[in-house]
């Protein structure tokens, strides 16, 4: 794997641990703006939202660029937003900052896919997504609870630094170690703003698309709420609650590498059977969520087989549409509308029902996300998918026997000639 391709990572670990900071310092933040704590839940919320509807307008005014000036802009315009909420005297720049912060982000994501997709071969851009997608989930796992604990110990505004001087790291190492690349198109992309719009027009892009909401909706309706669950349904402990996260967390780093590894070779069935053992999960996990071991054992098969999806919606978007970066925003813009409405949702849920709607509210968006499998499925059955996106292609080993074969072959009738 390129080494640009880790470093890429390193730029998604920075921006993922800024898109979560607020959720581990509101008490904090609510006390140095002057807030109510949920004034400060909805930073989340506007961070979320601009992650949606800004990234792909920002996407287009960069896109014109080669990718590594394009990254390099993003992160300029995302430190001046971190910088701006680090020395937010209230709520209202506060706000500004989070909402600039999240439309670089955004843009960010789609932008390292895509550059993602033009450094390795087609036939491991899955692989590649997910490398570069370990940074979300170490950024869920690590970023989270460390900026906490800065932020409790130092204040924080030392959090919001601590993640300003990690994305500057992460600037100077993209600046070092991603290539220069140019706007040749490959694979359908590059070309322009007019030719990354073009794969719109085309059904079987937004059926990917809308799964991709589908799935991380299923997920977030659930792991926005574990806190309360698991410790007014199941019983645990405030301070063992922490550790379950971690443990959920490591959990979708082992999901996103596997997945990672089956993208490339059955990207249909392995979201099918993703979207149904997450199904199956949230369902147990709302019969079984008064019994520890049971709701132990089906959330962390939520955190394997749920956000873990990413590099196969990937990897399938880009088949559908193209690895550009427009087309790789405006996805991470429908997997951020899942988190809104799995988020949004489960709000009410729990209102109406109790606790455990929002693991019913997943189990029915699960549902739906297969559903939105159905005319891929029936189009291209998952064994044709299989040969379509190039089991059957030949690999490097058997490109370069062929080679091998035909240049002996050629030496050969070079020497019967003699």
């Amino acid at each position: 794997m390129p080494r640009a391709v880790y470093v890429l990572a390193l730029g998604i670990f920075a921006m993922v641990t800024s898109e979560f900071v607020v959720a581990g310092l509101m008490p904090q933040m609510a006390d140095g703006l002057n807030a109510t704590v949920p004034e400060i839940g909805y930073l989340i919320t506007a961070f979320a939202v601009a992650m949606a509807l800004g990234g792909p307008f920002l996407t287009v005014a960069v896109v014109r660029l080669r990718p590594k000036p394009a990254l390099m802009a993003l992160f300029a315009i995302f430190l001046v937003g971190n910088v701006l909420a680090a020395t937010a005297a209230d709520y209202a720049t506060m706000l500004v900052a989070r909402v600039v912060t999240g439309v670089a982000s955004q843009a960010f994501f789609g932008t390292s896919l895509s550059l993602c997709a033009r450094l390795v071969r087609p036939e491991v851009r899955g692989r590649a997504s997910a490398v570069a997608l370990n940074g979300l989930m170490l950024g869920t796992l690590l970023g989270l609870p460390l900026s906490t604990v800065v932020g409790e110990h130092f204040g924080w505004r030392a959090a919001f630094w601590g993640i300003t001087a990690l994305t500057v790291v992460a600037a100077l190492c993209t600046l070092v170690g991603v290539p220069h690349l140019d706007h040749a198109v490959v694979d359908g992309t590059g070309g322009g703003v007019r030719r990354e719009l073009a794969v719109f027009r085309r059904p079987g892009l937004w059926l990917a698309l809308s799964t991709s909401t589908f799935i991380i909706g299923a997920t977030f309706s659930a792991f926005s709420y574990l806190n309360p669950i698991l410790t007014e349904v199941t019983g645990f402990a405030t301070g063992t609650v922490p550790l379950l996260l971690v443990a959920y967390g490591a959990a979708t780093v082992v999901g996103n590498t596997v997945v990672g590894r089956l993208a490339d070779r059955y990207t249909l069935g392995v979201l099918l059977c993703g979207l149904a053992l997450n199904l199956l999960f949230l369902v147990g996990f709302a019969l079984l969520a008064h019994l520890a071991v049971p709701a132990v054992v089906c959330m962390l098969g939520i955190g394997l087989v749920g956000v873990t999806m990413n590099p196969a919606m990937i990897t399938r978007v880009q088949r559908e549409g193209n690895a550009g970066p427009l087309v790789n925003t405006i996805h991470t813009s429908f997997i951020t509308s899942g988190i809104i409405v799995g988020t949004s949702l489960g709000g009410p849920a729990i209102d109406a029902f109790g606790l455990r709607a929002p693991l019913w509210l997943g189990a029915g968006l699960a549902v739906i996300g297969l559903l939105t499998l159905v005319p891929a499925l029936a189009r291209r059955p998952v064994r044709h998918a299989v040969e379509h996106i190039g089991v059957n292609r030949p690999t490097i080993g058997q490109e370069w026997a062929k080679k091998t074969w035909a240049g002996d072959r050629q030496k050969a009738s070079n020497a019967s000639r003699r």
